[in-house]
């Protein structure tokens, strides 16, 4: 069996002299061939090629272009028929092997052109020089002592699809990033494979934050950050060190977070602050911002409530309250439905007021101004109204709620920036 073959498929240029495409077919012993050929070339495949090959394709067409020396001929006829035979042979992206030897230069611009989004390989037997003699890959081919070349051509693509897939993964398209370097994970050379595998399920892990998956996401950005700090000892991109070291400081948030034992985690306020803030500036959406915001709030009480004084605002028993609040919480808090009392979203800050707790004041002292971007929400599209959230009033009630919950912008987790 051939060091190289075989091969799923095999687009090969043929031309008056047979003996390089024999070559490479030997070599690669293609399960699917493909010739593209002038049509005075045509008697040549079944005279001299086809007798020579020990090994015949599963299956095998011709394209023939009309003029060898005309790109635009060239290129329209491959560009029709190609992807058609590929489709019928089940051939996937990458499994196309390209081999342009024979073919003249529009030919084999337009082979390059049709076949790229299929190839991970291509091939040419070059002639060899006089001080090459000694090289593994020189060989006789025919009358001429020829070199065995080969490229990905998706090494260097990668480069600008990386790039444009870290514009995505900045807007908070991590799935679009995702998908985009899992593409080019598949038509890399092996070497590339593992940081473009790593960097897919990096935008992986921050899709799954954005979801609240906290302990999926820090186990997915866990292993990223290993694979990628592997990655960068071989020669990462520009700007990776950088990037690992947000990542980090997010993983240490994650951590904080997931082995976190106590039933209402502290980290959740800051990050839903976090993601509200992302998604005002990524997606300029204040009405799914306001939302979250809100949940900030409501989440800094039940925080307060549940680690200073034990109290579940979900599930409060009337003697856990101050004496004042009793009462209205035996009358007024009750669920019909299972019997548990909860705690309105104001009447959590009462209780907090009623506790002498800082966090209880300010927002008493808060409230009225509250009240009215807390109405405006409510008569939005995704409260019980009909008209947009305005930004101006995230942004107010965004500063508002910072200032209630006492957390400061610099403890709310930061996504990294990729730029690579």
């Amino acid at each position: 069996m051939s060091a190289d073959g075989p091969v799923k498929a095999l687009l090969i240029a043929i031309a008056q002299d047979p003996a390089p495409a024999v070559c490479t077919l030997q070599r690669l012993i293609p399960e699917r061939l493909c010739f593209f050929l002038p049509e005075s070339s045509t008697q040549l495949v079944e005279s001299d090629v086809h007798p020579q090959l020990s090994t015949m394709p599963q299956k095998w067409d011709w394209i023939l272009t009309p003029d060898p020396e005309s790109f635009a001929q060239s290129h329209k006829t491959l560009a029709e028929l190609l992807p058609k035979i590929l489709k019928s042979w089940n051939v996937s992206p990458g499994e196309l092997v390209i081999d342009m030897t024979m073919a003249s230069s529009p030919m084999a611009a337009a082979m390059m052109l049709v076949g790229f989004p299929y190839t991970t390989k291509v091939v040419t037997l070059g002639v060899a020089s006089a001080d090459a003699q000694s090289d593994s890959k020189v060989m006789e081919v025919g009358e001429t002592t020829r070199v065995w070349m080969q490229s990905n051509p998706w090494d260097e693509e990668a480069i600008s699809i990386r790039q444009e897939a870290s514009v995505y993964f900045n807007q908070g398209s991590y799935v679009v990033a995702g998908r985009m370097f899992r593409r080019i994970e598949a038509r890399v050379s092996g070497r590339l494979k593992p940081l473009y595998r790593a960097l897919s399920d990096m935008s992986e892990g921050y899709r799954q934050w954005e979801q609240f998956h906290y302990r999926q996401a820090w186990e997915k950005l866990k292993s990223a950050s290993k694979a990628l700090d592997l990655a960068s000892a071989w020669g990462g991109p520009p700007g990776m060190s950088s990037f690992l070291k947000s990542v980090k400081e997010n993983i240490r948030f994650l951590e904080s977070m997931v082995l976190d034992p106590a039933e209402v985690k502290r980290a959740v306020a800051p990050d839903l602050l976090a993601h509200a803030k992302r998604h005002i500036e990524q997606q300029h959406d204040a009405e799914i911002a306001m939302r979250l915001v809100f949940r900030a709030l409501i989440a800094s009480a039940q925080v307060r409530l549940f680690h200073a004084y034990h109290i579940k605002s979900w599930d409060v028993t009337p003697e856990q309250l101050p004496q004042a609040m009793q009462a209205i919480c035996r009358s007024c808090y009750m669920n019909d439905v299972d019997g548990k009392y909860r705690l309105p979203f104001p009447v959590q800050f009462r209780v907090l007021a009623e506790q002498n707790d800082v966090m209880g004041h300010t927002f008493l002292a808060e409230w009225p101004k509250m009240k009215t971007l807390l109405d405006a929400a409510d008569h939005a599209i995704l409260g019980q109204g009909f008209e947009p959230m305005k930004a101006e009033r995230f942004h107010q009630f965004y500063d508002m709620v910072l200032k209630v919950s006492h957390i400061q912008e610099r403890d709310l987790p930061q996504f990294p920036s990729m730029t690579l």
